[in-house]
């Protein structure tokens, strides 16, 4: 590993307060027409990056090519990063019992609920962190009741050699139309791989375009219906799939974004230094420029920065140009 090697970041995001920028948020993003031409190009969007979560759709598109069978919001449930509520653990719950599973046959690493406000109620219920609570539960329960569909074995669910391993790995391939060349570990204990930012938004345009009934519109579609179940009341992906129809959202740690218009247009981002606060304000710009109207953008761009209880200057996403 060469640690002086650095993508070739640009600005893709202010703080103001006052009269000055006060930060800069740097990273790289693309976003590309329904034809897949470049519009955007800000950063160095062809370096890879690990998407994170931003790849559940994709794992939840082979777990359907596999035969796993879901109703729409537990489908949601397994491409989400969900809050953690008593309804996502609750369906998260119901998959691994049709599966003939329970919680405890899960892998994932224990938390408490990533939701600010289902944490603290968890909290005070006197509850600590669990599998089930943590926010990837929802895609373990649908991994393990892929592995019980196909007679696979569940204990070694995890493993890189496992066949759902294998499923993943090529189902990530054909869908961004690149070879995986670097794998890692997730927080969750999942394999997470290399990828270019135009890889994520050409998966999640063929997502949206994808015929009806397929496994890519399957996913795309149960997650824009049931966005509660993708991430939860009050997180930024969830609104966005509300406020406009037809968007596919998905976050991702370490500043990850993609989205997907429904005419197969899309835009993927990454904060270079993890931020989470930019994501949606660096992404804005490129919607619009995409063809989304700014009027239904205006609670995720120009975010109000306070000083005092007061707002004093804002977080905005910089003019979509090359």
């Amino acid at each position: 590993m060469n640690l002086t090697d650095f993508p070739a970041h640009a600005p893709l995001a202010v703080q103001t307060r006052g009269e000055l920028v006060e930060s800069v948020h740097y990273g790289s993003l693309i976003a590309i027409t329904n034809d897949g031409v470049s519009l955007i190009s800000r950063g160095e969007p062809t370096a890879r990056v690990y998407p994170r979560s931003a790849l559940k759709p994709l794992m939840a598109v082979a777990m359907l090519r596999a035969g796993l069978e879901l109703p729409d919001e537990q489908l949601a449930l397994a491409a989400a990063s969900h809050s953690g509520s008593a309804e996502h653990q609750s369906a998260a719950a119901a998959i691994l019992t049709a599966a003939g599973l329970c919680p405890a046959d899960l892998g994932n690493s224990t938390d408490l609920p990533y939701g600010v406000a289902e944490r603290a109620q968890w909290l005070a219920t006197g509850n600590g962190p669990t599998q089930l609570a943590q926010n990837c539960s929802g895609k373990h329960a649908a991994l393990l009741a892929t592995c019980v569909h196909n007679g696979w074995p569940v204990e070694s669910y995890l493993g890189a050699e496992h066949p759902l391993a294998a499923l993943i790995r090529a189902t990530v391939e054909d869908l961004t139309g690149e070879t995986i060349t670097a794998v890692s570990t997730d927080g969750c204990g999942t394999e997470v791989f290399g990828l270019s930012l135009i890889g994520m938004a050409r998966a999640f345009a063929r997502m949206t375009t994808a015929q009806p009934g397929t496994p890519e519109r399957r996913v795309a579609d149960a997650m824009r219906a049931r966005p509660d179940m993708v991430a939860g009341h009050g997180r930024d992906v969830t609104a966005l799939m509300q406020a406009v129809p037809g968007i596919l959202a998905k976050d991702g740690f370490e500043g990850i974004q993609v989205i997907a218009l429904a005419d197969g247009s899309a835009v993927a981002l990454k904060i270079s230094d993890g931020g989470d606060r930019a994501r949606m304000p660096a992404a804005t710009p490129a919607l619009i420029a995409l063809g989304i109207d700014p009027d239904q953008l205006t609670a995720f761009n120009r975010l109000p920065v306070y000083g005092g209880g007061h707002p004093v200057g804002e977080l905005l996403g910089l003019p979509a140009h090359n």
